[in-house]
Protein backbone atom coordinates (compact mmCIF):
# COMPACT_ATOMS: atom_id res chain seq x y z
CA UNK A 1 0.00 0.00 0.00
CA UNK A 2 1.06 3.57 -0.75
CA UNK A 3 0.09 6.06 1.98
CA UNK A 4 0.30 9.85 1.69
CA UNK A 5 -0.09 11.87 4.87
CA UNK A 6 0.92 9.23 7.45
CA UNK A 7 1.76 11.82 10.12
CA UNK A 8 -1.67 13.48 10.20
CA UNK A 9 -4.66 12.68 12.37
CA UNK A 10 -6.26 10.09 10.06
CA UNK A 11 -3.01 9.09 8.35
CA UNK A 12 -1.32 8.14 11.62
CA UNK A 13 -4.23 5.85 12.51
CA UNK A 14 -4.23 4.41 9.01
CA UNK A 15 -0.55 3.60 9.32
CA UNK A 16 -0.92 2.06 12.77
CA UNK A 17 -3.83 -0.16 11.72
CA UNK A 18 -2.23 -1.20 8.43
CA UNK A 19 1.02 -2.20 10.11
CA UNK A 20 -0.87 -4.16 12.77
CA UNK A 21 -2.64 -6.01 9.96
CA UNK A 22 0.77 -6.81 8.42
CA UNK A 23 0.10 -4.71 5.34
CA UNK A 24 3.27 -3.68 3.52
CA UNK A 25 3.20 0.14 3.61
CA UNK A 26 5.24 2.71 1.69
CA UNK A 27 4.58 5.91 3.65
CA UNK A 28 5.30 9.26 1.97
CA UNK A 29 6.57 12.10 4.17
CA UNK A 30 7.91 15.53 3.34
CA UNK A 31 10.66 15.60 5.93
CA UNK A 32 12.43 12.94 8.00
CA UNK A 33 12.54 11.59 10.56
CA UNK A 34 8.83 10.82 10.90
CA UNK A 35 7.33 10.09 14.32
CA UNK A 36 6.53 6.58 15.47
CA UNK A 37 3.21 5.33 14.07
CA UNK A 38 2.07 4.34 17.54
CA UNK A 39 3.71 6.68 20.05
CA UNK A 40 6.16 9.59 20.36
CA UNK A 41 9.80 8.59 20.22
CA UNK A 42 12.22 6.86 17.85
CA UNK A 43 10.91 5.20 14.72
CA UNK A 44 10.56 1.48 15.45
CA UNK A 45 12.13 -1.16 13.26
CA UNK A 46 9.10 -2.53 11.44
CA UNK A 47 9.75 -4.83 8.52
CA UNK A 48 6.57 -3.89 6.64
CA UNK A 49 7.08 -0.11 6.91
CA UNK A 50 9.07 1.80 4.27
CA UNK A 51 9.47 5.58 4.57
CA UNK A 52 9.74 7.69 1.41
CA UNK A 53 10.82 11.32 1.78
CA UNK A 54 9.31 13.23 -1.14
CA UNK A 55 8.52 16.64 -2.59
CA UNK A 56 4.94 16.65 -3.86
CA UNK A 57 5.79 19.21 -6.52
CA UNK A 58 8.14 16.70 -8.16
CA UNK A 59 7.29 13.22 -7.00
CA UNK A 60 9.65 10.41 -7.96
CA UNK A 61 8.49 7.12 -9.42
CA UNK A 62 6.66 5.31 -6.64
CA UNK A 63 7.04 1.60 -5.80
CA UNK A 64 4.59 -0.73 -7.56
CA UNK A 65 1.36 -1.16 -5.60
CA UNK A 66 -2.28 -2.06 -6.13
CA UNK A 67 -3.75 0.06 -3.29
CA UNK A 68 -3.17 3.63 -2.13
CA UNK A 69 -4.70 5.97 0.43
CA UNK A 70 -4.34 9.75 0.55
CA UNK A 71 -4.83 11.40 3.94
CA UNK A 72 -3.21 14.72 3.04
CA UNK A 73 -4.96 17.82 4.30
CA UNK A 74 -4.60 21.15 6.06
CA UNK A 75 -6.75 24.16 6.96
CA UNK A 76 -6.82 27.74 5.70
CA UNK A 77 -5.60 28.94 9.09
CA UNK A 78 -2.64 26.55 9.14
CA UNK A 79 -1.79 27.02 5.45
CA UNK A 80 -1.88 30.80 5.74
CA UNK A 81 -3.47 31.54 2.37
CA UNK A 82 -5.92 30.14 -0.14
CA UNK A 83 -3.07 29.38 -2.54
CA UNK A 84 -1.11 27.47 0.11
CA UNK A 85 -4.22 25.54 1.14
CA UNK A 86 -4.95 24.58 -2.47
CA UNK A 87 -1.34 23.47 -2.95
CA UNK A 88 -1.88 20.78 -0.31
CA UNK A 89 -5.53 19.78 -0.53
CA UNK A 90 -5.73 19.84 -4.32
CA UNK A 91 -2.32 19.90 -6.02
CA UNK A 92 -0.46 17.51 -3.71
CA UNK A 93 -3.41 15.09 -3.58
CA UNK A 94 -3.60 14.95 -7.37
CA UNK A 95 0.17 14.65 -7.74
CA UNK A 96 0.11 11.63 -5.44
CA UNK A 97 -2.90 10.13 -7.23
CA UNK A 98 -1.25 10.45 -10.65
CA UNK A 99 1.98 8.91 -9.37
CA UNK A 100 0.00 6.09 -7.74
CA UNK A 101 -1.87 5.43 -10.98
CA UNK A 102 1.46 5.18 -12.80
CA UNK A 103 2.70 2.78 -10.10
CA UNK A 104 -0.15 0.41 -10.92
CA UNK A 105 -2.62 1.32 -8.18
CA UNK A 106 -6.13 0.08 -8.94
CA UNK A 107 -7.83 0.90 -5.64
CA UNK A 108 -7.45 4.47 -4.40
CA UNK A 109 -8.93 5.91 -1.22
CA UNK A 110 -8.97 9.58 -0.23
CA UNK A 111 -10.02 11.48 2.89
CA UNK A 112 -12.17 14.37 1.68
CA UNK A 113 -14.71 16.25 3.82
CA UNK A 114 -18.40 16.65 4.56
CA UNK A 115 -19.88 19.19 2.16
CA UNK A 116 -17.31 18.76 -0.61
CA UNK A 117 -18.81 20.35 -3.73
CA UNK A 118 -17.06 21.91 -6.75
CA UNK A 119 -19.94 24.40 -7.01
CA UNK A 120 -19.82 25.47 -3.35
CA UNK A 121 -19.46 29.16 -2.50
CA UNK A 122 -17.27 28.19 0.44
CA UNK A 123 -13.64 27.98 -0.61
CA UNK A 124 -12.77 24.97 1.55
CA UNK A 125 -15.69 22.86 0.33
CA UNK A 126 -15.17 23.98 -3.27
CA UNK A 127 -11.52 22.90 -3.30
CA UNK A 128 -12.43 19.55 -1.76
CA UNK A 129 -15.10 19.09 -4.41
CA UNK A 130 -12.77 20.08 -7.26
CA UNK A 131 -10.21 17.59 -5.96
CA UNK A 132 -12.79 14.80 -5.92
CA UNK A 133 -13.82 15.74 -9.45
CA UNK A 134 -10.23 15.62 -10.69
CA UNK A 135 -9.66 12.25 -9.01
CA UNK A 136 -12.65 10.80 -10.83
CA UNK A 137 -11.05 11.83 -14.13
CA UNK A 138 -8.03 9.60 -13.39
CA UNK A 139 -10.25 6.54 -13.90
CA UNK A 140 -9.08 4.35 -11.04
CA UNK A 141 -10.93 1.02 -11.29
CA UNK A 142 -11.99 1.65 -7.68
CA UNK A 143 -12.12 5.14 -6.17
CA UNK A 144 -13.26 5.49 -2.55
CA UNK A 145 -14.03 8.98 -1.28
CA UNK A 146 -14.49 9.32 2.49
CA UNK A 147 -16.37 12.43 3.60
CA UNK A 148 -16.03 12.59 7.39
CA UNK A 149 -17.66 15.20 9.55
CA UNK A 150 -15.65 17.03 12.23
CA UNK A 151 -12.66 14.85 13.13
CA UNK A 152 -11.76 14.11 16.73
CA UNK A 153 -8.38 12.90 17.95
CA UNK A 154 -5.21 13.92 19.74
CA UNK A 155 -3.53 16.47 17.48
CA UNK A 156 -1.26 17.60 20.32
CA UNK A 157 0.68 14.33 20.23
CA UNK A 158 1.36 14.94 16.54
CA UNK A 159 2.97 18.31 17.18
CA UNK A 160 0.42 19.92 14.87
CA UNK A 161 -0.64 23.58 15.17
CA UNK A 162 -3.84 24.08 17.08
CA UNK A 163 -7.14 24.30 15.22
CA UNK A 164 -9.31 26.67 17.33
CA UNK A 165 -12.47 26.25 15.24
CA UNK A 166 -12.16 22.47 15.37
CA UNK A 167 -11.71 22.54 19.14
CA UNK A 168 -14.68 24.88 19.49
CA UNK A 169 -16.85 22.65 17.33
CA UNK A 170 -15.94 19.56 19.33
CA UNK A 171 -16.58 21.39 22.61
CA UNK A 172 -19.98 22.66 21.48
CA UNK A 173 -21.15 19.29 20.15
CA UNK A 174 -19.82 17.10 22.97
CA UNK A 175 -22.91 17.43 25.24
CA UNK A 176 -25.32 16.60 22.39
CA UNK A 177 -23.18 14.37 20.19
CA UNK A 178 -25.39 11.34 20.77
CA UNK A 179 -28.45 13.30 19.62
CA UNK A 180 -26.95 14.55 16.38
CA UNK A 181 -27.55 12.72 13.08
CA UNK A 182 -24.63 10.39 12.36
CA UNK A 183 -23.89 12.28 9.15
CA UNK A 184 -22.82 15.42 11.07
CA UNK A 185 -21.74 13.92 14.39
CA UNK A 186 -18.00 14.32 15.19
CA UNK A 187 -16.09 11.20 14.22
CA UNK A 188 -12.85 9.77 15.65
CA UNK A 189 -9.94 9.63 13.22
CA UNK A 190 -9.46 5.96 14.12
CA UNK A 191 -12.97 5.18 12.89
CA UNK A 192 -12.33 6.89 9.55
CA UNK A 193 -9.04 5.05 9.10
CA UNK A 194 -10.57 1.68 9.99
CA UNK A 195 -13.49 2.26 7.61
CA UNK A 196 -11.17 3.08 4.71
CA UNK A 197 -8.98 0.06 5.34
CA UNK A 198 -12.05 -2.18 5.32
CA UNK A 199 -13.58 -0.54 2.25
CA UNK A 200 -10.45 -0.55 0.12
CA UNK A 201 -10.33 -4.30 -0.68
CA UNK A 202 -14.09 -4.88 -0.47
CA UNK A 203 -15.59 -2.16 -2.69
CA UNK A 204 -16.86 -3.05 -6.18
CA UNK A 205 -15.54 -1.29 -9.30
CA UNK A 206 -16.52 2.35 -9.65
CA UNK A 207 -16.67 5.41 -7.41
CA UNK A 208 -17.85 4.90 -3.84
CA UNK A 209 -18.64 7.90 -1.64
CA UNK A 210 -18.77 7.08 2.06
CA UNK A 211 -20.38 9.79 4.17
CA UNK A 212 -19.82 10.17 7.89
CA UNK A 213 -22.88 8.11 8.84
CA UNK A 214 -21.57 5.13 6.87
CA UNK A 215 -18.03 5.72 8.13
CA UNK A 216 -19.33 5.38 11.71
CA UNK A 217 -20.84 1.99 10.86
CA UNK A 218 -18.05 0.68 8.67
CA UNK A 219 -15.30 1.77 11.07
CA UNK A 220 -16.89 0.53 14.27
CA UNK A 221 -14.54 -1.60 16.43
Amino acid sequence: MLLAGPTGLVGREMLRLALAARVDVHALVRRPPPPSPSAPGPVPAVSNLHWLTVDYTRLPELPPATEAVCALGTTLAVAGSEAAFRAVDHDAVLAFARAARTAGVRRFGVVSALGADPASRQFYSRVKGETEQALRALDFPVLIIARPSLLSGDRGSLGQPGRPLERLGLWLTRPVAGLLPARVRPIPATVVARALLRALPASPPGVRIIDSAELHKLGAP
